[in-house]
């Protein structure tokens, strides 16, 4: 279901884009990195997160940790992530394949400046083994997301 929620997003909002899945698992940086031909940076990996009561994601260039003082800084708290379970139920996407594309509802998503430096990036497509190529302000655009300076 969440492969299909990806490929329904893209077809409307953005037909032009295609969801790639692939016979290897890019379910880590590292996986998606070798199965794309792309440099690890280049994955887009989505971090689920609890802000307070909310739930947010951040998308960061994928070998970039998130910087708990930046991160405190802009929201006035740590950062907790949310366990494996949590996540497919607030994003329907496994972890592995968690990105801001297709959710059941709508969170707010902010992308790491650490994107900027790509003319494309490689973000998970609600399954561990697909993806997108799209450019990071198009990805930013289409999620409605704030960009932000939260990683090391």
């Amino acid at each position: 279901m969440s492969l299909q929620s990806v490929r329904s997003f893209f077809a409307e909002k953005a037909p032009d884009i295609d969801v790639i899945v692939t016979d290897a698992s890019s379910a880590t940086v590292a996986l998606a990195a070798e199965a794309h031909g792309v440099d690890p940076d280049q994955i887009a990996k989505t971090i689920c997160l609890r802000i307070g009561d909310d739930v947010v994601l951040v998308v960061t260039a994928g070998t970039r940790r998130l910087d708990n003082r930046k991160f405190k800084d802009r929201f006035g708290v740590k950062p907790r992530m949310l366990g494996p379970e949590d996540v497919v139920e607030v994003t329907s996407h496994p972890v592995g394949g968690v990105c801001p594309f297709g959710l059941p509802s709508p969170l707010k998503v902010y992308c790491d400046v650490s994107l900027k430096s790509f003319d494309q990036v490689v973000p998970a497509a609600g399954a561990t083994n697909s993806a997108v190529h799209i450019a990071p302000e198009r990805m930013a655009e289409l999620t409605n997301a704030e960009w932000a300076d939260l990683c090391q």
